[in-house]
């Protein structure tokens, strides 16, 4: 396995939370990549795009992840925005700089978990209610799939069909993450 490690998938997949339960367990460095635009630029993902456009967010982000790989730094995790693999060659360079892992949900359990978060900082799902937000993660997610199954490895959450969430879910991908690295 290549490192650094960049996790990919869609919002509320656990990028974040996840990667840090498995970097505090690995004794690596974890970098959001959202949280280091925001140092870089002084402005929240969000609030870029609601100032710039998508189009100019995704252009400057890009630039956060090359600047970021130049660091010599090995081991680290980082947790990608969602839509950053989708962009242009993107996947290309992700899997360039180190490994990539798809943490991949069912679009229900993806609603229902993006439901209870600050909606606010999610400029796609700001004032939407839990059906609003599935409205609008079926179609992305169909049209992004393609580029997160470009993923060196993939992880389905540890969900069934019926299940309820239970806010176990992301210790037990970083359990998966952890086991697929060990043994890499």
């Amino acid at each position: 396995m290549t490192y650094p490690i960049y996790l990919i998938g869609y919002m509320g997949a656990g990028k974040t939370t996840a990667g840090k339960l498995l970097a505090d367990r690995l004794g690596w460095h974890f970098v959001d990549l959202d949280d280091a635009f925001h140092e870089i630029h002084g402005m929240s993902p969000a609030d870029y795009i609601r100032t710039y456009g998508l189009e100019a967010f995704r252009k400057k982000e890009k630039y956060v992840v090359e600047d970021l790989a130049e660091l010599p730094i090995d081991n680290v995790i980082y947790a990608t925005g969602g839509g950053y693999p989708c962009w242009k060659d993107n996947m290309d360079c992700l899997k360039e700089l180190g490994t990539s892992i798809y943490l991949r949900w069912k679009p229900e359990h993806l609603a229902e978990r993006l439901s209870l978060t600050d909606l606010d900082e999610r400029p796609l799902l700001s004032g939407k209610s839990a059906e609003e937000i599935l409205d609008v993660i079926l179609p992305q997610l169909q049209e992004r799939t393609p580029y997160y199954e470009q993923a060196d490895h993939i992880i389905d959450a540890p969900v069934t069909d019926d299940a309820v969430l239970d806010g176990t879910e992301d210790e037990q991908i970083a359990d998966i993450l952890y086991d697929l690295i060990a043994s890499n």
